[in-house]
């Protein structure tokens, strides 16, 4: 383990790093701040031990790191003095004016925020409010960026369950705005770590496998560099010349997404070359495809064709003398530093700057969600919206306008996608697609290169709802749901109205009771929309189900009414004392306490086994529900249906009451690997279980997830089950399910 540094000593390297970049010597509201915050944060330990200054000292010196501008280096210095300590805003307004105070309110906002698992309408609106805040100043994500970075160096004195829960967020949320601020230097650091919490055993394999070839490489990637220097010499062409192992996220992401082992991915090894110039850039090309044969297909030129990120550079990959395939990348300086720093490459120094116009236009990105925000009142369409423009694995295709300019769509793209990645305008108008002077048809794909012309007109329908399968980009998706949104907003609001009376009468429910404005408004806020014609709407089109919302009203209906809804019959029959209790032997083993002659089911929610301790749950109209006590859905009763809860226990010899068992559920975290499910049935078939149902998914990370239902006569099989399949190599976890 590194030895500790005493913050004095942390501060000096801290400010060591920003002279050496920052064209001011005034480092005196750098000093005054880290004075403030290791007097605010004095008392304060980190979980290792250490003052809890370190982790501000180690944030502001990530930030010096990227070259940030000194008031990014003082607000990441008192990142957490507002949220932490009893220093206030003003206090720090007075003290550093508006500017750092906005970067230091805009970072505790941000920390704030709780990322909380299968709620969309949370997720959504901490997703606006974070975006909204890298509007203002970018800064703030950067300085948010450095200190996730922090914290997850030092992950391993967190909980084992907050190791997983921050590395998952990370890896969903920071690594890859990260990636879209072009910012790789904290991107695949932040990768890399978050693999080694939530595949230790990969990321332990991985590395053992590289470090095992490592000596070999590196003799290679030696004996490469000279070559390329020394014929870089002759070719009069001023250059540096390194070889590197690619980071362990990105080799495994190969893997994964080619279904390759590690012998067959071949460019482990990159070597890179910085140049001067542009013109020395494709000098150096033909260099090296002089002395090396290319591969064909292998060529990428992303300086004429940068990627959203603002990367630039030419990639090759080439064969070597002994017949090695090996990449090449090749950059200028200033290229190499904006790859490493992202939108950070491009700030000023200036003092009181926060950044030029060339910088927003780099941040066109950012500015499409904002639009998205303005246009989306539907949570889950702006979390996919979100989601699919921030996947990493997503490859860019490069077409071309009539008149030469260059387009970046998704991969699979179609001419629907390039028509409204132009102007809504033409999409809307689009009435068929040129693709190198050829007609095509509207699904084609579009390929590298590709030259295309939309036709487009005055007469045109709009858009069909067929295209919506063919596209392939999120803008273009949305700008069609927007076109049918307005054009058939009377209709969807008439058809959403008529579901919601249709279903409330079937149901039973008085739908005038439940259609206050109060009641409305907790279903907008629910499901994050602006009006109740937009929720009518939303049902007319689609969006929502007219169960959802209904159902909702009437939850917040029973709420405000509980005392007029309450059971008398329940009532007097849980309150033990008042008469005589009585007990309700089942023929499932169940044993009931408080109420006679009412049916008694399983919840399937929980699936309880004899020996789970178990609670009963009264319904309305279906009797008794017998549920774990562990199970989400009773943990999570509102206090105003607790009175519903009924003492419930195991008959003595349950698990001989049903000759075909009780059902059970459990899911299976494992690696993804051929014959996994194989090894599972097989311990199946040993236990003498049979499986009911199975499914299986994997994500993008590569981990298993397998859930599977089976019945056995009590618990002591189910956890006889569960240890046996841990023991198979790649299972990480088996839980039963809680609701």
């Amino acid at each position: 383990m590194e030895q500790w540094k005493t913050p004095q000593e942390l501060f000096d390297g801290l400010i060591e790093r920003v002279r050496r970049y920052h064209p001011s010597d005034d480092v005196s509201q750098i000093e005054k701040a880290f004075r403030l915050a290791e007097e605010a944060h004095a008392d304060q330990k980190r979980r290792s031990g250490e003052p809890y200054i370190a982790h501000p000292l180690m944030v502001a010196q990530i930030l010096a790191e990227l070259e940030m501008d000194k008031e990014t280096i003082v607000a990441g210095l008192l990142h957490d003095v507002v949220e932490d300590t009893r220093i206030s805003l003003d206090d720090v307004r007075r003290e550093f004016g508006d500017e750092v105070a906005a970067l230091v309110d805009g970072v505790t906002k941000l920390t704030q925020i709780s990322w909380e698992k299968d709620k969309v309408e949370v997720q959504a609106e901490n997703l606006r409010k974070m975006f909204l805040a890298m509007a203002r100043d970018i800064r703030v994500i950067i300085i948010k960026l450095a200190d996730r970075l922090h914290n997850m160096r030092t992950a391993e004195y967190w909980s084992p369950e907050k190791q997983i829960e921050k590395a998952r967020e990370t890896m969903d949320i920071y690594s890859p705005i990260a990636h879209r601020l072009g910012i790789s230097k904290i991107k695949v650091e932040l990768d890399d770590l978050s693999l080694r919490i939530l595949e230790p055993e990969v990321y332990k394999d991985l590395s053992e496998q590289v470090e095992r070839r490592m000596a070999d490489r590196e003799v290679f990637v030696e004996r490469i560099t000279k070559e390329v220097e020394d014929h870089m010499h002759t070719a009069e062409i001023s250059c540096k010349v390194v070889g590197r192992v690619k980071h362990f996220f990105s080799i495994y992401k190969k893997m994964v997404n080619q279904h390759k082992t590690l012998d067959q991915i071949y460019d482990l090894f990159a070597v890179r070359i910085l140049v001067d110039t542009v013109k020395d850039c494709y000098a150096a090309l033909g260099t090296i495809h002089e002395m090396y044969k290319p591969i064909p297909g292998r060529f990428k030129d992303y300086i004429a064709m940068p990627k959203p990120n603002m990367y630039q550079s030419l990639h090759t990959t080439v064969i070597s003398g002994t017949g090695e395939p090996f990449e090449i990348q090749i950059r200028t300086y200033d290229m190499h530093r904006t790859a490493e720093y992202g939108i950070a490459a491009h700030w000023k120094y200036k003092e009181g700057r926060t950044g030029t116009d060339s910088e927003e236009e780099k941040l066109a990105w950012l500015r499409q969600i904002l639009e998205w925000q303005r246009d989306m009142s539907d949570n889950q369409e702006f979390m996919s919206s979100i989601k699919n423009d921030l996947d990493l694995f997503s490859e860019n295709v490069y077409c071309f306008t009539p008149t030469g300019d260059v387009k970046s769509l998704p991969a699979g793209s179609t001419p629907v996608d390039f028509a409204y990645s132009v102007h809504s305008a033409v999409g809307n108008r689009m009435v068929g697609a040129r693709v190198n002077e050829k007609l095509v048809p509207i699904d084609y794909r579009i390929q590298n290169g590709d030259r295309v012309e939309i036709i487009t007109s005055q007469n045109s329908k709009g858009p069909s709802r067929d295209w919506l399968n063919v596209v392939r980009s999120t803008q273009a998706r949305n700008k069609i749901n927007q076109w049918f949104k307005s054009q058939y907003k009377e209709e969807n609001i008439s058809r959403g109205k008529d579901a919601v009376a249709a279903y409330a009468k079937s149901k039973g429910i008085v739908l005038s009771d439940i259609s206050r404005p109060e009641f409305q408004a907790k279903v907008l806020k629910k499901y994050g929309f602006r009006d109740w014609d937009a929720i009518l709407a939303a049902i007319g089109h689609g969006g929502l189900t007219e169960g959802q919302v209904v159902n909702k009203l009437q939850e917040e209906y029973d709420k405000k009414h509980k005392r007029e809804v309450t059971d008398e019959e329940i009532i007097k029959a849980t309150e033990v004392g008042r008469g005589k209790v009585t007990v309700q032997h089942g023929k499932n083993g169940i044993v009931v306490k408080g109420i006679d002659d009412l049916a008694v089911r399983f919840s399937h929610c929980c699936n309880p086994v004899p020996g789970d301790e178990i609670v009963g749950f009264v319904t309305r109209g279906r009797g008794i529900s017998i549920h774990r006590t562990d199970c989400v859905n009773m943990l999570s009763l509102p206090a105003y249906e607790r009175g519903r809860l009924i003492e419930a226990q195991w008959q003595d010899g349950a698990q001989a009451i049903s000759s075909d068992g009780y059902s059970t559920e459990i899911t299976i975290y494992c690696t993804d690997r051929t014959g996994m499910l194989v090894d599972i049935a097989r311990v199946m078939t040993e236990k003498q279980i049979n499986i009911n149902s199975l499914e299986s998914r994997v994500s993008k990370q590569g981990v298993a997830t397998v859930t599977m239902s089976f019945n056995v006569p009590g618990i002591s099989e189910v956890l006889a089950v569960s240890e046996k399949l841990r023991q198979i190599d790649g299972v990480k976890d088996v839980k039963r399910t809680r609701g």
